[in-house]
């Protein structure tokens, strides 16, 4: 176990000294969900308006939910292009002759993450007050807020962690990064779920990533729901993506 520490230890310090002491890595993940942000709060705005919105903290607040939990996920799969790019450059087949036990690999890639996302995850909240962004919701229901997207950000990375260990090339990208597009995107993004029509309603229903948005929309404006649905699902997203990782590494310590 201490072995494991040491290794999650030296591999989250590399990744994070590279994370924030390279503007290529940094402005890109937080430039992007600023993006998002600034174009649906300031371009859709007028949503408001249409007949059935009802959302008590107004549209800013609603979109905030879509960004954090997007940011989350993204962080996730921008750790995986890391481990990619670790895989060609040769550094990680070095790391693995010499970590005396590889999950501490895995457990350092994982915590990068997080570390990474809370960093974007401040930047876009402060960026979202200053909007005036409206909160209904107590300390306990913005806790849960970021609890579910902190589950996201853990499911994300574990799934883009498990392309890596098997593809091993930056080619593995778009891999890693559409399924995750399009969860986020066919979910109610811009309307809730009960103004969607046709088979985007359809999708978006089905879709485990609605429960955590009506969730987090829930938190935000005070008015909880579906919260034990939403945390069952970012639970069992992080117990699957989890073994789909562990089953990965073994194949990349298989492959030299």
């Amino acid at each position: 176990m201490t072995d494991a520490i040491s290794v999650a230890r030296g591999v989250s310090w590399r990744v994070l000294h590279t994370f924030f002491t390279n503007k290529a890595f940094l402005l890109p993940s937080v430039a992007f969900p600023l993006f998002f942000f600034t174009a649906f709060v300031g371009g859709l705005s007028r949503i408001t308006q249409v007949p059935g919105f009802d959302f008590p903290a107004g549209y800013t607040a609603f979109q905030f939910v879509f960004v954090l939990l997007q940011s989350a996920a993204f962080a996730g799969v921008f750790t995986g292009f890391g481990i990619a790019r670790d895989f060609e450059s040769g550094f990680m087949r070095r790391l693995m002759l010499a970590a005396p036990n590889r999950s501490g690999i895995l457990l350092g890639y994982v915590f990068s993450a997080l570390i990474r996302w809370a960093t974007v995850a401040a930047v876009v909240t402060i960026v979202a007050l200053l909007a005036q962004m409206k909160i209904g919701g107590n300390g306990v229901d913005l806790f849960g807020l970021y609890a579910l997207a902190l589950l996201l950000n853990l499911a994300g990375t574990l799934w883009a962690t498990g392309v890596a260990m098997r593809l091993r090339t930056q080619q593995a990208a778009p891999v890693m990064q559409m399924p995750v597009f399009l969860l986020l995107f066919f979910a109610p993004v811009y309307v809730p779920l009960n103004l969607l029509q046709g088979w985007i309603h359809g999708v978006a229903s089905v879709n485990p990533i609605t429960a955590l948005l009506e969730a987090g929309r829930g938190f935000i404006s005070g008015s909880p729901e579906l919260a034990l649905a939403a945390f069952a699902i970012g639970v069992g997203l992080i117990v699957g993506f989890g073994a789909w990782a562990v089953r990965g590494l073994r194949r990349a310590e298989a492959a030299g």
